[in-house]
């Protein structure tokens, strides 16, 4: 009873750890797509005294992926929508020329201000609405999300990898006379610490094969794809193959190092 206590404490303890590490990946994932969908909604309007080219401003900074002129009718229509057809058309003339500029990507607040100084060196552009006030206060949004989704990942790999630790020194205490016996015999360090190993490697793959049942599950969830799609992103919150050969990874080489450090530690205090 008191074994099987000893493997679920250390089964609970590696499940923890890459539950903490998925949720993260998710989150990194999360923001990037919506990142991704800022970046199809966000726009640079560039007002021009003269027509310039696609090929003009494409080339003032690589962060510009698009180019799009601005009908004049619509902005016409919201000065006033009484204006005598030969009044617009005269007005169509006179008016200056207005591009609405796609991003590649969603960029940050120091990207921004560079993109609206590279395109003020143009001289026949007069002004750039970049719309800073409502992009800056996103992005550290954003920022703020992933920072507090860091600290909690690695709040809980900190404090894990020491309970990891200390059910490990656990079981090598347990085994401590078989391995005093094992060394008398002139038994190698390696053979001594066997049942050490095997049992990380045993729970580790265990661990990853729990947390393979739950993000499986939580991945088709109605529930929280709902909430994906509320937001307006699609998130691979698991890949079946990737991720879980990425955490199993993670358990077997947390588990065999927190093992050798132990069986390390033990050899010099003999």
């Amino acid at each position: 009873m008191k074994s099987i206590k000893n493997h679920l404490s250390l089964i609970i303890a590696l499940l923890s750890i890459l539950f903490s590490i998925q949720v993260f990946i998710i989150a990194d994932r999360s923001i990037d797509a919506y990142k991704e969908k800022l970046a199809n909604n966000y726009s640079v309007v560039v007002v021009s005294q003269k027509r310039l080219t696609d090929k003009t401003l494409l080339g003032i900074n690589k962060i510009i992926s698009s180019v799009t002129e601005l009908e004049p009718d619509g902005i016409i229509k919201r000065l006033n929508a009484n204006i005598s057809p030969k009044n617009t058309e005269l007005l169509k003339l006179t008016l200056p020329k207005f591009y609405k500029l796609k991003l590649k990507y969603f960029p940050t607040p120091d990207e921004i201000n560079e993109l609206t100084q590279d395109l003020l060196k143009n001289k026949n552009i007069k002004k750039v609405e970049d719309f800073s006030h409502t992009h800056d206060t996103t992005y550290k949004l954003l920022l703020l999300f992933k920072g507090v989704i860091t600290v909690f990942s690695i709040s809980m790999l900190v404090v894990t990898i020491l309970l990891i630790f200390k059910e490990l020194k656990i079981w090598q205490f347990n085994h401590s006379e078989r391995m005093n016996v094992m060394g008398l015999f002139g038994a190698p360090v390696w053979l001594r610490s066997a049942v050490l190993f095997r049992l990380s490697i045993v729970d580790a793959l265990i661990a990853s094969v729990l947390a393979f049942i739950v993000f499986a599950y939580i991945s088709s969830s109605t529930w929280i794809l709902q909430h994906f799609s509320d937001v307006g992103i699609e998130v691979q919150m698991f890949n079946p193959v990737n991720d879980f050969l990425f955490l199993l990874v993670i358990a077997i080489t947390l588990s065999i190092l927190l093992a050798s450090l132990i069986v390390l530690g033990h050899k010099e205090e003999v």
